[in-house]
């Protein structure tokens, strides 16, 4: 019988008692996780990381298990958004053709050289309309940039929190930032199991047990 994956959460975290993987899931499972290994009197230091950020992440574990799994899920709640002001709150005011959604524009100062502004006036649509092309013009040609560099800053806090003083840190930090995925391997091969799964994970945004093969 094939196996079902199982769908990947919201908000993956992973706790580490020590070196291992204590837990992995929903920020709120891996809560009550680490609520029972303390209770069951585990002494390795407890840490958990935010699985998208390598950041790592602070935990309240006070009241009981109810009150740790609703303060531990992830807040749907958007900060509603500011009010626009000056040229885009007069081209929120336009009358809008049938179908034609709003935007949710929030306002912003933005600050540049009377040619820049100049130019940006005699674009169709005006001012706001140029910007927002142009933004997701730059968007769209560095996103493999900006998730690259998201991916190594996620490993590199992982690795500072974690392997700081394990051997070949520095030499797999410079293998990291110039993308040397073979030099980074050998580097970490001495590392924990599962310390070298989980940072070449977040490196390479490979799933942490491939990695750790």
């Amino acid at each position: 019988m094939t196996d079902i994956p199982m769908p990947r959460p919201a908000d993956p975290h992973t706790a580490f008692a020590g070196h291992r993987v204590l837990a992995a899931g929903a920020l709120a499972d891996v809560a009550l996780a680490v609520k029972r290994a303390m209770a069951a009197g585990d002494d390795a230091a407890i840490l958990v990381f935010d699985d998208l950020s390598g950041k790592q992440v602070d935990l309240d574990l006070s009241g009981d298990d109810a009150s740790i799994a609703e303060r531990h899920r992830p807040r749907a709640e958007a900060a509603p958004p500011e009010p626009a002001t000056g040229a885009d709150a007069a081209d929120e005011a336009q009358p809008r053709g049938r179908g034609r959604p709003r935007l949710g524009v929030v306002a912003r100062e933005v600050t540049l050289l009377p040619r820049h502004w100049d130019w940006l006036g005699a674009q169709p649509g005006g001012a706001s309309v140029a910007l927002r092309k142009l933004v997701e013009q730059a968007r769209r040609d560095n996103e493999a940039r900006d998730r690259r560099r998201d991916r190594q800053e996620a490993a590199y806090r992982f690795m500072s929190s974690m392997a700081g003083n394990l051997p070949g840190f520095e030499e797999a930090t410079r293998a990291l930032y110039a993308e040397d995925r073979e030099r980074f391997t050998r580097h970490v091969a001495d590392w924990p199991q599962d310390v070298r799964g989980y940072a070449t994970g977040l490196a390479w945004a490979s799933p942490p047990d491939e990695a750790a093969n």
